[in-house]
């Protein structure tokens, strides 16, 4: 699971987990409006980043968001398969962890990476993604940090 497209430091990293075996990914794609922005601002503030906190109101919502999540969404498939692995991918349009669960089930999936940006005050209280995951898919949820280019 991402919130943004994938930079090349999260391809290698992902790719080489588990050395020379091949590997494939699906991967879902938070769209990032669907987020609550309350938290994301005090995780920019967390995190220094006060101009990002300022500007979290302008960033689109529902319908809006979408656009640009199918383009991070294509971008991200892309470079994966550039890198020899094989990657399919959808957006996720409603509950996450539900989603998750179902794609790990059908995939027989052996593990799941959920790739993010810090989100601080969600992780204090184990409300992030990859806590989440952990409680509900039933395979090793592995929580990695995103870089950016």
């Amino acid at each position: 699971m991402i919130e943004k497209p994938l930079s090349s430091v999260d391809v290698e990293f992902v790719t080489t987990l588990h050395g020379d075996q091949p590997v494939s990914f699906v991967v879902l794609m938070q769209p990032r409006g669907d987020q609550d922005r309350l938290l994301r601002a005090l995780d920019d503030v967390a995190l220094g980043e006060l101009d990002e906190a300022v500007h979290e109101g302008e960033e689109p919502e529902g319908q809006d968001a979408t656009r640009p999540a199918a383009r991070a969404l294509e971008h991200s498939l892309r470079v994966l398969r550039d890198a020899g692995s094989e990657a399919v991918g959808q957006l996720v349009e409603d509950h996450p962890i539900d989603l998750l669960k179902s794609v790990s089930d059908e995939t027989n999936a052996d593990e799941v990476i959920v790739l993010t940006a810090p989100h601080y005050v969600e992780e204090f209280f184990h409300r992030d993604w990859a806590s989440r995951a952990r409680h509900k898919v039933g395979v090793p949820v592995l929580k990695l940090y995103a870089h950016s280019e």
